[in-house]
């Protein structure tokens, strides 16, 4: 038992390790856009970072078939069921091929109505419209990469998609040091020039993730298995089956931040600056429990699929326990760093105060968020995928929108009333997913 134990941490290792350097790789190219952005001018800084807003909401429509390619891979590979396995990745990624083309013509055709419809300022307009036209005409790319790497991670393949946000992250700070500013010998386009190297990275993830999926020791490539079959239909099925549910909980906690700013714009620039600030400090902190989660997602997903829930259990309760170890740590060193590092960020002292106040409180809001972040993940690895949603729909919307708005405007205690709500949010879910995972009530649910 203790072997065995010991064989499935180090499973967790293997796959969590090279999922660490993925997810920061990801952030890292929003963050590179920005900050090089800023040194050219503070208005195309702006307006490429209202399209990333509209991309990020697009990406959530490929990623919905994504995330079901993802949940039924990782369980038919752990049951073995290689012809299965087949028919969802190359059911995921025809359906996704179809929903980026359709996508990108969209956006390539309607960039400026849209961008006037979301009320950008006219004098942003000329920078945003031609980066959406040049990132959106090919968000075909990042939608099939997209699919690829799901199915790749879940099939125990966890360094080939981390490489390939690596190659992506190369191409895009050679691109924007090139396109943005004009150098080795290449025009100054500015937005641009970004929108240009945006797009060639992906197409460069793209091409790592494609010669991986083609290769010959592939999973995804495997010769047929005597005596196994898939039928299309059932599977096109499932993939809907999961893949909606799934995404259903993240666009409603997408959708109720956005109604969040909207009362945080009401307050204060203050407070919206605070907000920016804090979140972004937070996501970094983020990587390790993100990384935590995804990998043991992963391996629950295998351990349901051969029906070793026991093990399951225990692989995800271990996973649990790490990741609100490290993550309380750092949020209390970054609770008691806060003064310094937003004195770094900003000269105003009413920011500084208060962002050290908020990342005080952001202790006992990670005691709920890590519980979510684990039970969302396993629960659907598992294949109970429609009561994180219910739960989460339910919560978000009456205590993490409702009760922050009560607390931050009408009863005035601002952000810190609403980050308040924010934390009762979390801690709420976190309560009520957890019963779930401990009682069991997942075992079943497999779709292998």
């Amino acid at each position: 038992m203790n072997h065995a134990r010991i064989n499935l941490r180090q499973q967790l290792a293997k796959l969590s390790l090279p999922l660490f350097f993925d997810i920061a790789l990801v952030m890292l190219i929003g963050a590179a856009d920005a900050l090089m952005l800023a040194r050219w001018s503070d208005g195309a800084a702006g307006a490429v970072g209202m399209v990333n807003q509209l991309v990020t909401l697009v990406f959530l429509v490929y990623q919905f078939i994504s995330m079901g390619a993802a949940i039924l891979s990782a369980q038919y590979f752990g049951a073995g069921e290689w012809a299965r396995l087949r028919v969802v990745a190359r059911l995921a990624l025809a359906l996704n091929a179809v929903f980026g083309l359709a996508v990108s013509a969209m956006l390539a055709l309607k960039a400026e109505a849209i961008l006037r419809l979301m009320g950008l300022d006219a004098a942003l307009l000329p920078d945003a419209v031609r980066y959406l036209q040049i990132t959106g005409s090919l968000s075909f790319f990042p939608a099939l990469s997209l699919t690829l790497g799901a199915t790749l991670r879940s099939c125990d393949r966890t360094v080939e998609p981390m490489l390939a946000n690596l190659a992506a992250n190369l191409v895009n700070l050679v691109g924007n040091t090139a396109l943005i500013f004009g150098h080795f010998g290449c025009p100054a386009l500015g937005a641009e020039g970004a929108a240009w190297a945006t797009a060639v990275a992906r197409i460069a993830a793209f091409g790592v993730l494609a010669a991986t999926y083609c290769a010959g020791k592939s999973p995804l490539r495997a010769g047929r298995v005597a005596g196994q079959r898939a039928a299309p239909l059932k599977e096109l099925a499932n993939l809907f089956k999961v893949g909606i549910p799934a995404m259903s909980e993240e666009i409603s906690y997408c959708l109720s931040q956005v109604a969040v700013i909207y009362f945080i714009n009401r307050i204060s620039i203050v407070a919206l600056t605070t907000k920016t600030y804090c979140s972004n400090i937070i996501n970094f902190m983020l990587v390790f429990v993100c990384s935590m989660t995804q990998g043991g997602s992963i391996l629950v997903g295998h351990l349901v699929g051969r029906r070793q829930y026991r093990a399951a259990y225990l692989v995800g309760t271990y996973v649990l326990r790490r990741g609100m170890t490290v993550t309380l740590a750092c949020a209390v060193l970054l609770a008691a760093a806060a003064p310094f590092i937003l004195g770094f960020l900003t000269d105003n002292a009413d920011i500084v105060r208060l962002g050290s106040t908020i990342l005080v409180i952001e202790i006992l809001l990670e005691v709920g968020r890590v519980r979510n972040i684990f039970a969302c993940g396993t629960l659907r690895a598992a294949g109970d995928v429609v009561y994180p949603v219910v739960v989460g729909v339910t919560v978000q919307w009456s205590v993490g929108v409702g009760v922050a708005w009560a607390l931050g405007l009408p009863l005035g205690y601002g952000l810190v009333g609403i980050w308040i709500g924010f934390t009762l949010d979390e801690n709420i879910r976190g309560v009520i997913l957890m019963r779930r995972w401990h009682s069991l009530r997942w075992q079943g649910k497999s779709f292998a």
